[in-house]
């Protein structure tokens, strides 16, 4: 497991959970070595993988923000920021502070996510999550 007190909070996804609300489907969340965690994704007939952590480019210091890239089977990429503060995941599309993001809660314990998708003028979906594994 990561010594990035960060990286540390988000250890709270690692396992298998089951996804119902706007798509249902399996996630798993593993540890793919000290600074990276991948995160297994099948949503209906969509199948992706994403890597989460800090974004460090050639030659420089670590970014700010937890961050990751999903990669989708239609050839998607897209960008996310990561935050857990308290028991609160919020998963910003692309940038911190994106007005499109998701927003949930975990359970006491760590059980359950309980959330939504919160997309820029009153779109979005519930997206909750059960650990299964």
């Amino acid at each position: 497991m990561s010594n990035d007190p960060a990286m540390q909070a988000l250890a709270r996804l690692i396992g298998t959970w089951t996804i119902t609300g706007g798509h249902e489907g399996t996630v798993t969340y593993r540890w793919m070595n000290d600074h990276f965690i991948q995160q297994d994704i099948q949503l209906g007939d969509e199948h992706g993988i994403e890597i989460i952590g800090r974004e460090r480019k050639l030659m420089a210091e670590p970014s700010a923000d937890i961050k990751s890239r999903y990669y989708g089977q239609d050839g998607s990429t897209l960008d996310y920021t990561y935050e857990i503060d308290g028991d609160t995941l919020t998963i910003w599309a692309g940038d911190r502070d994106s007005p499109a993001y998701y927003q949930g809660t975990f359970s006491p314990d760590d059980r359950t996510l309980n959330g939504a998708w919160v997309y820029p003028g009153g779109g979005g979906y519930v997206s909750n999550a059960m650990r299964v594994s």
